[in-house]
C-alpha cells in the first residue's frame, strides 16, 4: 500500500460494522461486538469471533456491544473496536502510526449535538486524521443511487440494529425526518418475549435473530411456514425443541412494525406537497438490514399507497454512500 492511505467510510452500526474504502469498495464488514476480559481490561475478539461469544462466556470475560439504539454506550470499547478496524484495513498497526486517514462517520438523523461529538471523538482517538459526520437517510440515499443534489424529493427508510431513520430529502439535504428507537434489535427482542410468554422457553438474542430471518414476517404469507427453534424451558429448565409458525412471528413483531409504519406516515404528513407528488411517482426507497424483514415493504405499501422498493445491496447502501460523500467532500474543498 505504500505511503498512499486511504479514504474511509465507516456505518458504524448497532448491530454491525461496515468499512468503505475509496477505490476498493466495502472491504469490512463485522458485527458490533467485542469481547473483554474484565480481570485485565484486555481485549480478546473484535467482530465476529466476539460475536461467537455472546450469551456463551465465563464470568471472567463480557461480550459487550458498544453502541445501543444508534448511539455510543460504551466510549471506551467503541474507541477500542474502531482502532481495530481501521487499523486492519489500513493495513496493520505499523502503518497505522505514521498513516492517519481522512474518515466519514454517519450517525442517525435523530442524534443530539452530544452524541455526534462522542462519535467525532471516538473515530480521532482511533486514530484519524479528520473526522466528517453524515446523517444516515443521506448516506443511505447515497448508497443506493439516488440523484439527492436536484430539486426533488426523495423518501428513503433506513432500518438498521437500533433505529430506523425516515427522511424526505432534497437538494442535497434532510427536508423532514424523524429517528426512533425501533429497529432490527427490538424485532429480536419481540421474538424473545413472544417465546417466553406463548411456550414458555427461553432463547437467546442469536437464536431469536436466526428466527427473524428465517420465518420473521411483518405482512401475512400465502403460505405458512415453520422453523424449529431451540431454548431452555422454564418450568423444567431442560433444553426443548419447539416448531414455531410464521404467523406466531408476525404477532410477535406486530407492535414493531407498526410502530415503523407509523413514523413513515407521520414524515409523509410533515411533507410539503411538492415533494409529496415526487414521492409518490418515484416510490419510498428502503436501506438497511432490518428492511429484508419479510412483508415490511408491502406492509408500508398498503399504509401509504406508495410503491416501496428495497434498494440493492441493501445493507451496504450507507457505508457506500458514506464513502461517495468523503469524496465529493474532497472535490467541493477543491473547487473552493
Amino acid at each position: 500500500m505504500g505511503s498512499f492511505v486511504p479514504d474511509i467510510g465507516i456505518d458504524l452500526g448497532t448491530a454491525s460494522v461496515l468499512v468503505y474504502v475509496k477505490g476498493k469498495g466495502i472491504v469490512l464488514r463485522e458485527p458490533s461486538v467485542v469481547a473483554i476480559n474484565r480481570e485485565t481490561n484486555k481485549v480478546l475478539a473484535v467482530g465476529e469471533e466476539a460475536r461467537k461469544m455472546l450469551g456463551r462466556t465465563p464470568g471472567s470475560i463480557v461480550a459487550i456491544r458498544p453502541l445501543k439504539e444508534g448511539v455510543i454506550s460504551d466510549y471506551e470499547v467503541t474507541e477500542k473496536m474502531l482502532n481495530y478496524f481501521i487499523s486492519r484495513v489500513i493495513g496493520g498497526k505499523k502503518l497505522f502510526k505514521f498513516f492517519k486517514p481522512n474518515i466519514m462517520v454517519c450517525v442517525p438523523s435523530g442524534v443530539t449535538e452530544v452524541e455526534k461529538r462522542a462519535v467525532i471523538e471516538a473515530t480521532m482517538q482511533a486514530g484519524a486524521s479528520n473526522v466528517h459526520v453524515i446523517e444516515e437517510p443521506i448516506a443511505a440515499a447515497i448508497g443506493a443511487g439516488l440523484d439527492i443534489a436536484k430539486p426533488t424529493g426523495h423518501m428513503v427508510i433506513d432500518i438498521g440494529g437500533g433505529t430506523s431513520d425516515i427522511a424526505v430529502i432534497s437538494l442535497g439535504g434532510v427536508v423532514v425526518s424523524t429517528s426512533i428507537k425501533v429497529a432490527g434489535d427490538k424485532f429480536d427482542e419481540a421474538i424473545v418475549k413472544y417465546m417466553r410468554k406463548k411456550y414458555g422457553l427461553l432463547i437467546g438474542e442469536r437464536t431469536a435473530e436466526s428466527v427473524k430471518i428465517q420465518i420473521g414476517t411483518a405482512y401475512p404469507r400465502e403460505e405458512e411456514i415453520t422453523m424449529e427453534v431451540r431454548g431452555r424451558n422454564l418450568v423444567s429448565g431442560l433444553p426443548e425443541t419447539i416448531t414455531v409458525p410464521s404467523s406466531g412471528i408476525m404477532d410477535a413483531l406486530n407492535e414493531s412494525v407498526t410502530q415503523i409504519a407509523d413514523a413513515v406516515h407521520f414524515v409523509l404528513e410533515k411533507t410539503l406537497p411538492e415533494l409529496s407528488a415526487d414521492i409518490s411517482d418515484k416510490g419510498i426507497i428502503m436501506t438497511g438490514g432490518g428492511s429484508l424483514l419479510w412483508g415490511l415493504d408491502k406492509l408500508i405499501e398498503k399504509r401509504t399507497g406508495i410503491r416501496v422498493h428495497i434498494a440493492e445491496d441493501t445493507i451496504s447502501c450507507v457505508a457506500k454512500g458514506t464513502g461517495i460523500a468523503l469524496k465529493g467532500m474532497k472535490f467541493l474543498r477543491k473547487k473552493r
